[in-house]
């Protein structure tokens, strides 16, 4: 299937990338600048991966979302907060309907060149905070693709049934170098090692078993998962 792939330039998206070009053909990978605080840091690795596959790589603005869009993930929000990606403060990082906003140009872009899907790596690990990425919403979203395109435009979520361990041991088994991947909030120099998604990053990389390369500003001891979510 001539897909194209919805890359970030995390380390999910990345592995996304790198799974859909060995079991399809990528027309085009595409990333979407909307004002977050890490856009800067993790744009620029989903064009590198994109460069090294050979693909071509899409950069679209999104700006209108920092200004109308309440969240602390953007950078006309809060502050980031520390602690487990499941915790309920997680919570002000949620941007709302932002897959569904990204979905729908990647939509339009794909069918304009000619593909006939979409691939997003939404997982498993998102389920708690993120209603966008749950797989009632994806199924929704798949079904609107579909009918609202000529081409009938497939949603390919191939990591919905993962953990973020899984997508790092199927990313290390496709030669995906994680080094080249960002996955902190806070978009600063280095990894913050505090916030949700470094908390994920590293739980990722201990239960897959696998080296982190990442280097933090902070290896402490890890938030406990919570008790809701146990």
């Amino acid at each position: 299937m001539k897909v194209v792939v919805l890359c970030s330039g995390g380390m999910d998206s990345v592995t996304a990338l790198y799974w859909a070009h060995r079991e399809h053909t990528v027309a085009a990978a595409i990333s979407f600048d909307y004002g977050s605080k890490h856009n800067h840091r993790e744009i620029p690795f989903a064009a590198e991966h994109a460069r090294a596959l050979g693909l071509r790589h899409e950069t679209v603005s999104l700006g209108f979302m920092n200004g109308l869009l309440a969240s602390n993930l953007l950078t006309g929000g809060g502050d980031i907060p520390d602690g487990h990606y499941a915790a309920e403060n997680m919570k002000l990082t949620v941007v709302p309907f932002r897959n569904a906003i990204m979905l729908s140009v990647a939509t339009g872009f794909a069918e304009s060149i000619g593909a006939e899907g979409l691939v997003i790596a939404a997982h498993h690990g998102d389920h708690a905070i993120y209603p966008d990425c749950r797989e009632e919403f994806m199924r929704a979203m798949a079904d609107t693709m579909r009918t609202g395109t000529y081409a009938g435009i497939q949603l390919l979520r191939p990591f919905i049934d993962l953990n973020k361990g899984g997508i790092a041991a199927r990313g290390a088994a496709l030669g995906v170098d994680f080094s080249r991947t960002w996955s902190c909030y806070r978009g600063g120099d280095i990894h913050c090692g505090r916030c949700g998604t470094c908390v994920e990053r590293r739980e990722a990389f201990l239960s897959a078993g696998l080296p982190d390369p990442t280097i933090y500003e902070t290896t402490g001891p890890l938030p406990e998962k919570p008790k809701s979510e146990n």
